[in-house]
């Protein structure tokens, strides 16, 4: 009977979500997080020019940028269902980068890009560049050029609040693992910890829904992405251990801009000395509890 208030807490925490999210996904926790006058402002730079980007020239005589996000990663690049506004450290990331580039983050177009598509729409000039948990591979710089890294990610693991006795990835065996289907961690976890008895579905919100609902004991993903799962129900959920591989998070680009390349990392390098950086954290995944980490060094590569 000890588990029944936290029972009927996470099933109502499952209901409100799918009340509150027309299009949002079964099971993730309820809508919270910071308003918008809560959110930093970053300064336009009015004389910015960079004529050796054709990208931004374009851009120029377009008026606005055009940025890829995801749209279902809370506290990352998260869509409001209704008021249509997208909010979380990958939209402070591509609003202050706007900024630095002469752009009025206001004027900023989204376009809701899924993770296979992603060089395709930077290739096809669909987009000016890419934010959304995009990791930086050398498969993938390829096909297209990488600003940062701005977040160093890794594997990890979200479970409930009151949860003893998972504490890292060697905890595992014999435990119900949850997470993406055909994903990366799921394929290392599969490898690494064959005693785990894992659990796929095709969104991490549903694993979190099953999470809650103790029908899963632990979530395993990027630990960026569970930290915006754990900002939104602190009082249910929680990271442990230590992430167990890593992540490098980039700007995606056009592959034959290298001035646009290099003016998204200074202006990276920017924001990370002058404090825009982390108080763009602190507003969005820094609401999990886990204080800002230090920034991974801009890779300017040639």
């Amino acid at each position: 009977m000890k588990k029944t208030p936290r029972v009927a807490t996470a099933l109502l925490l499952a209901v409100l979500a799918v009340l509150a999210a027309a299009c949002g996904k079964p099971g993730s926790p309820p809508a919270k997080g910071p308003r918008g006058d809560e959110l930093p402002k970053y300064q336009v730079q009015t004389r910015f020019q960079l004529t050796d980007s054709p990208t931004w020239q374009q851009a120029k005589r377009r008026g606005h940028l055009v940025v890829g996000v995801k749209e279902d990663q809370p506290y990352l690049g998260e869509r409001d269902p209704s008021s249509g506004a997208y909010r979380g450290f990958d939209i402070e990331i591509a609003k202050m980068l706007s900024a630095a580039l002469g752009f009025d983050p206001k004027s900023l177009t989204y376009k809701t890009i899924a993770s296979a598509n992603r060089e395709t729409a930077v290739q096809n000039g669909q987009i000016d560049y890419y934010v959304g948990t995009y990791t930086i591979n050398d498969l993938r710089k390829k096909q297209v050029g990488f600003a940062g890294p701005y977040y160093m990610a890794g594997q990890s693991l979200l479970v409930r609040k009151d949860e003893q006795d998972i504490k890292g990835p060697k905890d595992l065996a014999g435990k119900r693992v949850c997470s993406a289907a055909g994903s990366t961690p799921y394929q290392r976890i599969k490898a690494d910890y064959p005693k785990a008895v894992l659990v796929a579905y095709d969104t991490y919100s549903v694993c979190v829904d099953n999470l809650l609902t103790f029908q899963v004991d632990a979530v395993t993903t990027d630990d960026a992405i569970l930290l915006g799962y754990a900002a939104k129900a602190p009082d249910e959920l929680k990271l442990v251990g230590k992430p167990f591989s890593e992540e490098p998070y980039g700007v995606g680009l056009p592959l034959k801009d290298p001035a646009l390349r290099f003016a998204l990392d200074d202006a990276l390098e920017v924001a990370e000395k002058n404090g825009n950086w982390k108080k763009a954290y602190d507003a969005t995944l820094g609401l999990s509890g886990v204080p800002a980490p230090k920034p991974p060094r801009i890779d300017r590569y040639r």
